[in-house]
């Protein structure tokens, strides 16, 4: 395995932030869209992220490394090796375990907010199928069987509704479990191998709730200082988190329909001058579902109060590619951009259910006519409009919201409004079903042999999944557009989710046009000949959107679909993460689960983990030798890409041997790494 730094060479603390750049080295974002609403309300002092970000530094730089301690209240405690006395924390805890601890409290955060998302879809679905929540219903059936016999349910002879109830069942059972048995969205979804791997080291969770309890009560003050047994304890976490995202992408598919190819468009400039222009944002699409329909209805009330185009839904971060992925709905922008959406002047509500809103909207919000509305009680924002979003009634409840967005066109300055002419077309809707239905117009056997074969036969470098958020640390942007396109340049088969997808298409790498002058010769002709196999009008795009950040399990199936065709476990699959820009808890857990997986991670902005040799070793080489997956932690973007070619490179270069090994002595390949 590569070693991607050598961590018994010198002080990690000493080269934590060394060469990283400070805000005024670069430009501000990689967007040009962004940089023109930037430039055009510079005189008037709108604070951003961007303001806010510069005006933070400085950043601690204890709290870069990981090793401030505030798990009690006789801290905040640091890591002061220099200091007599002070090389270890009040109660004794070394560096390594405020670094183990603070990690394994990002991972719970992120499992918590994913979880809770997926909770909040699974009861929908048993409200639906107890005869509630009037507004929904199960719109794929041929999914909602599929699940239930990968969890064991019995499908013959019962009714859509029955087994409705009894997915929606099993998925509660995966939070709520008091008995030790793992989690079946876990378990029926991953490999032998994991599965056997999983249990060894006694990571897989049986219940989310508990497991996220647990780690909180592991990581206090006073329970576990074993640095080791720490990371476990979140790698048990993330794995938690995967389960509940598998649910939530299973159960937003069944209710919702799960995405096939689509064509629609990305970035500022989707906003219309001339319609009530709504945005949809956050993370959970049973509330951004009734906004499109509710917006369809009122298009009428809409065109009455002078909006000639009536109305525009677009979104923003992952609500906003739930809805391109099944809808078609345009993506304004991502993560890092929510602010600069209002300051278009043309934006008229902005209708957020939870996650990654900023409370800086509501400030932003004050200086145009834009109706900031709040619609989960665990997620409110002072001054914002709050009205809690039910499934009962919930066309009725969007209707409103939309009611007052076209009250607050009315106000709207026709002065202020600057919309920039940035856009890009968009070819979204790559759900695991659909890739495998585009991949059986080569080979209706064995549609995943399509992929592997172009691996095996060198066409293809790999599979790449692009995940993560916008960090300010580096330009917005900037880190997703460099590593993706010196990846296709190299021919490997591209994946995305999140704001990291959000990025690839607003910058037109999601445009089938794109290929032509970023993939490879060998990644141009695969996706030439998928094109007119499957006879997509206008060709497959550079990078295939799968969805919002929930939906990494659907790029983790792919993986597992890999293995399974190929005979071997996770590990030895030619196929790498990169999150260049991450920047939540959710981005942390994510990666974590995927190392446990089996995977190569690129990192892109490093966590705070450079405090401790020992965990950070535990990472990026440790992690190899007992899962077959690490954590590549490189800032500088072409680097990265460097690395992930070296990841993929190996692996490739292993599977050849062992295939040879396997010829040459006539025997089944190792499957094994």
């Amino acid at each position: 395995m590569p070693r991607y730094r050598n961590c018994l060479v010198g002080d990690l603390r000493d080269q934590a932030v060394a060469g990283r750049k400070k805000p005024a080295e670069s430009a501000r974002s990689a967007d040009p869209a962004c940089l023109e609403v930037l430039a055009a309300r510079s005189a008037e002092k709108i604070s951003t992220v961007f303001d806010r970000f510069a005006a933070q530094q400085p950043q601690c730089g204890f709290g870069l490394q990981g090793i401030c301690c505030r798990m009690c209240v006789q801290g905040p405690c640091r890591i002061m090796p220099k200091k007599e006395g002070a090389a270890k924390g009040i109660c004794g805890a070394h560096d390594y375990t405020f670094v183990a601890r603070n990690l394994v409290r990002y991972i719970a955060g992120g499992a918590a907010s994913h979880s809770d998302h997926a909770r909040h879809t699974a009861r929908t679905l048993h409200e639906v199928a107890s005869g509630h929540a009037k507004d929904y219903r199960v719109k794929d059936e041929t999914k909602l069987r599929r699940v239930a016999t990968r969890l064991g349910i019995a499908v013959e002879g019962q009714s859509t509704l029955d087994l409705a109830r009894a997915v929606a069942e099993a998925a509660i059972a995966d939070f709520t479990r008091f008995d030790d048995t793992p989690c079946a969205y876990l378990m029926t979804t991953i490999t032998e191998g994991r599965q056997a791997k999983f249990k060894h080291c006694d990571i897989a969770p049986a219940a989310i709730d508990r497991t996220i309890a647990e780690i909180l009560a592991q990581s206090t003050m006073g329970m576990d200082a074993d640095p080791v047994n720490l990371i476990f304890g979140g790698l048990k976490t993330a794995l938690a988190d995967y389960t509940g995202m598998h649910i939530a992408t299973d159960l937003s598919d069944i209710l919702l329909g799960t995405p096939r190819p689509i064509s629609s468009e990305a970035n500022l400039g989707v906003l219309d001058i001339d319609c009530v222009n709504i945005a949809a944002h956050g993370h959970n699409p049973l509330l951004s579902e009734m906004i499109v329909e509710a917006a369809r209805a009122l298009e009428g009330e809409a065109k009455a109060a002078g909006a000639r185009n009536g109305i525009k839904v677009v979104g923003i971060c992952c609500t906003g590619n739930e809805l391109l992925m099944r809808q078609g709905v345009p993506l304004a922008t991502n993560q890092a951009g929510q602010e600069l959406a209002i300051m278009t002047g043309a934006l008229d509500a902005v209708i957020m259910d939870v996650q990654c809103f900023i409370p800086g909207l509501r400030a932003v919000a004050e200086c145009f006519h834009t109706q900031l509305i709040a619609t989960d009680k665990k997620a409110k924002i002072p001054g914002a409009y709050h009205i809690e979003f039910k499934e009962e009634g919930a066309l009725d409840l969007a209707k409103y919201m939309v009611r007052l967005a076209i009250a607050a066109y009315k106000k709207r300055d026709a002065r202020r409004v600057s919309i920039p002419r940035h856009k890009s077309r968009v070819v979204a809707g790559f759900s695991l079903e659909a890739i495998e239905e585009i991949f059986a117009k080569k080979n209706a056997e064995r549609p995943i042999s399509v992929l592997t074969d172009a691996i095996r036969a060198g066409r293809l470098r790999g599979v790449c999944l692009f995940a993560g958020c916008n960090n300010l640390r580096t330009p917005h942007d900037e880190a997703h557009l460099t590593v993706a396109r010196e990846l296709a340049k190299n021919d490997v088969f591209l994946i995305a989710t999140g704001c990291s997808a959000g990025a690839f298409a607003k910058a037109g790498l999601m445009d089938p046009a794109a290929v032509g002058e970023y993939a490879g010769d060998g990644l141009k002709g695969f996706l030439k000949e998928l094109g007119d196999a499957a006879g997509i009008a206008g060709g497959l795009p550079l990078i295939w959107h799968m969805g919002s950040c929930v939906d990494n399990t659907r790029a983790a199936d792919l993986c597992t679909a890999m293995a399974r065709e190929m005979g071997v476990d996770v590990p030895k699959v030619p196929f790498v993460a990169s999150a260049p820009e991450d920047m939540h808890e959710k981005a942390i857990s994510i990666g974590s689960w995927a190392v446990a997986m089996g995977l190569p991670v690129h990192v892109g902005v490093l966590p705070p983990v450079e405090g401790s040799p020992l965990v950070y070793g535990i990472a990026t080489q440790i992690a190899h030798d007992v899962y077959g997956g690490h954590f590549i932690f490189e800032e500088n973007p072409a680097e990265g890409a460097k690395k992930l070619l070296e990841a993929l490179e190996y692996r490739t270069w292993k599977m050849g041997v062992h295939r040879a090994a396997a010829q040459k002595y006539e025997t089944a390949p190792a499957a094994g790494w």
